[in-house]
């Protein structure tokens, strides 16, 4: 009872709330044109908060933690690859040749930017460290991901795109913080003062992100591409491959000797994987071939990662301040 009222607190609820609206009424041409508006405003405004309320000995700090950016790369660029190679065994039988590609791509993403820092914040990690963790990882995936596409399944693009790319996550992301930062000495005891209703904006962000992704997935035939029983074998394929993600980023954040709030950042920013990123360079990389099976097995770990990783940063938020000092609360 106690496990089954944690897993489906009022934030969980809204999440599947969420999803089921983008089943039944997803947003699309001009709604999904506004939604796709007010996603970007309030991930704008998540950052501008997190700068204005983070102290720039913080952020240079964050920045300098190397070994635990290195950590989140290796996961995301290493780890990832390394498992959907090992497992082509069980995952092949299961959904065949072309969702199996699918899912070496969805291996050889970045990680998701705003989700992973959104997390971090709602389970009270180390936010600058999962700020420029989850910013890099993105930036170097506009190069590593088409190396490893090539590496791991001899596909080759263009990467025409990759300015562009550049200049949304400078837009969106760092534009919106430095500007948090330079505000900081005029709202940054305000915000202090009500970071508990501000943390709404973490979780509205995600909400958003959310019903715009879920959306985009209805809309592009998540539910009519592939037959029922094989669908269910690649949200099975994909709770196999997230599971042994996030056991193994919390076992190396342990056995590295990080803390607990370096750890929670580990977790969330080194299991990741982005859609906002994955969908647009599959249209580069893979023009002319199964586009829809390539992103599919993307577009149902989104799901899962989001869903999961809101149970999990919401224990991590309720840990006890002698857990805060020690062990996981787990």
């Amino acid at each position: 009872m106690k496990y089954l009222r944690m897993l489906f607190d009022n934030f969980t609820l809204a999440l599947l709330g969420v999803i089921l609206v983008a089943t039944v009424l997803p947003c699309e041409g001009d709604g999904a044109r506004v939604f796709g508006g007010l996603t970007n405003l309030a991930i704008g405004l998540l950052f501008f908060l997190h700068g204005a309320k983070l102290s720039r000995e913080a952020v240079v700090a964050g920045a300098g933690h190397w070994r635990l950016h290195l950590l989140v790369f290796t996961c995301t660029f290493v780890m990832f690859p390394l498992l959907g190679l090992a497992l082509k065994p069980l995952f092949l039988p299961l959904i065949g040749d072309e969702l199996y590609l699918g899912v070496l791509y969805l291996c050889a993403l970045p990680a998701t930017v705003q989700s992973a820092i959104a997390f971090t914040s709602l389970a009270r990690g180390n936010v600058p460290a999962a700020i420029c963790s989850a910013a890099a990882s993105s930036l170097l995936g506009i190069v590593l991901t088409p190396l490893l596409v090539v590496l791991l399944m001899g596909v080759e693009g263009d990467s025409g795109s990759s300015l562009d790319a550049v200049l949304k996550i400078v837009l969106q992301l760092l534009v919106p913080f430095v500007a948090g930062q330079l505000a900081r000495r005029w709202i940054g005891h305000w915000v202090a003062r009500n970071a508990r209703w501000l943390k709404f904006v973490d979780q509205g962000s995600i909400l958003l992100v959310v019903y715009s992704a879920f959306s985009d997935a209805v809309v592009s035939g998540l539910w009519h591409a592939v037959a029922p029983p094989r669908l269910a074998a690649l949200v099975l394929v994909c709770c196999v491959l997230l599971a042994l993600v996030l056991g193994g980023t919390a076992s190396l954040g342990r056995r590295l000797g990080f803390d607990l709030e370096d750890r929670i950042t580990i977790l969330f920013a080194g299991s990741k994987k982005s859609m906002a990123t994955g969908v647009p360079m599959a249209q580069v990389l893979f023009v002319g071939g199964g586009i829809g099976a390539m992103i599919l097995p993307l577009m149902i770990f989104h799901q899962i990662q989001l869903m999961v990783c809101a149970v999990l940063a919401q224990r991590y938020a309720a840990r006890t301040q002698a857990s805060a000092l020690g062990a996981d609360p787990f």
